[in-house]
């Protein structure tokens, strides 16, 4: 259908048209932006935050701790060059020795959810289950933030979200904080 679509729109005049091969749900599961009706509620991107500390797996672990530390986090998440996520440092990971590299030591391969999903589901599933924090990525894994629980209830609630995507010059997006009222 897309294709089509295009082609069409094309041949009605528009001039800057383009044709996402990877669908609707590839685009909305990124974060990026949608036009339309449907009211979907609260997203999980409305909750996300991108600052949780990152560590890359040949790191020495001391360094990622001290990252971690100075960030105020008991918890990290461990990025390749392309930052896909790839692990996670938590819990007992912690009493390492800061000799070691975050490759030995991290749990490899955490869950992590889209932007796209349903808060409300997600924070049903984050309570039931005792969680506290859950790790949002784009469909091809690179790392977008975090959502705590925390941060998921007071947004239930009906309180303004701290975070929103905003568009820059010559990037697709990012996570920016929400403009405050003065």
């Amino acid at each position: 259908m897309s294709p089509r679509a295009a082609c069409r729109l094309e041949a009605l005049g528009f001039e800057q048209v383009y044709d996402y091969t990877a669908g609707i749900a590839d685009w909305k599961a990124a974060g990026l932006p949608v036009e339309g009706t449907e009211s979907p509620g609260l997203r999980i991107a409305d909750a996300t935050r991108p600052d949780i500390p990152t560590a890359q797996p040949h790191e020495t672990f001391g360094i990622a701790r001290q990252r971690a530390n100075e960030a105020g986090w008991d918890e990290a998440l461990v990025v390749d060059c392309e930052g896909i996520v790839v692990g996670r440092l938590r819990g007992s990971a912690w009493e390492a020795d800061d000799e070691l590299t975050v490759d030995t030591v991290m749990e490899l391969g955490p869950t992590t959810v889209r932007p796209d999903g349903s808060l409300h589901s997600l924070l049903g599933r984050m309570n039931e289950r005792g969680t506290k924090l859950v790790v949002v990525s784009d469909p091809q894994g690179h790392l977008i933030g975090v959502v705590l629980t925390g941060d998921a209830q007071r947004l239930a609630t009906g309180e303004p979200p701290e975070r929103i995507w905003k568009d820059c010059n010559g990037c697709p997006g990012r996570w920016s904080p929400a403009e405050q009222d003065t």
